[in-house]
């Protein structure tokens, strides 16, 4: 990190972010190719989870690349001046990298959208129907590494 005083060093902050934030960047390549998708997600125990469709250009590019790149920020604050060059933000970010994987079985399933639903909601008694829960496809981002920047 080339500005080394906004580092976030602090793992407890960083899991803050992590537990905080609303949307989740998630960034695939294939072929040279980036791409970047907003995701609902919930995060836990050094785990993101992510539920989606069964197809369309995410899944086929993570199921030949499953490598990720995520961006979670929070506190994000425009910061006004009078002189255009003046102007800033406040921002507390994270960018990190993982593998992604799909979670095939049942009850690790329920228990992965639970995570998400606990993440916006608060609440982690939910019920999912078999249904519903068959035909979603869930993905799991092993957190390999990340890093934390803030400012103002």
């Amino acid at each position: 990190m080339r500005r080394k005083e906004k580092e976030i060093h602090d793992k407890d902050e960083l899991e803050e972010i992590l537990k905080n934030g609303t949307i989740c960047r998630l960034g695939l390549c294939d072929n040279n190719v980036p791409y970047i998708v907003p995701m609902n997600y919930g995060y836990s125990d050094g785990n993101i989870y992510f539920h989606s469709a069964n197809s369309g250009r995410k899944i086929e590019m993570m199921r030949t690349n499953s490598y990720a790149c995520f961006e979670i920020e929070g506190g994000t604050e425009i910061v006004k001046a009078d002189k255009a060059c003046s102007w800033g933000m406040r921002y507390k970010s994270i960018i990190g990298y993982g593998k992604l994987e799909e979670v095939d079985d049942f009850n690790e399933k329920k228990k992965s959208l639970s995570v998400i639903m606990k993440h916006y909601s608060g609440e982690e008694t939910w019920e999912f129907s078999e249904k519903n829960t068959e035909k979603v496809l869930v993905l799991k981002l092993r957190i390999d590494t990340m890093s934390g920047k803030q400012s103002g």
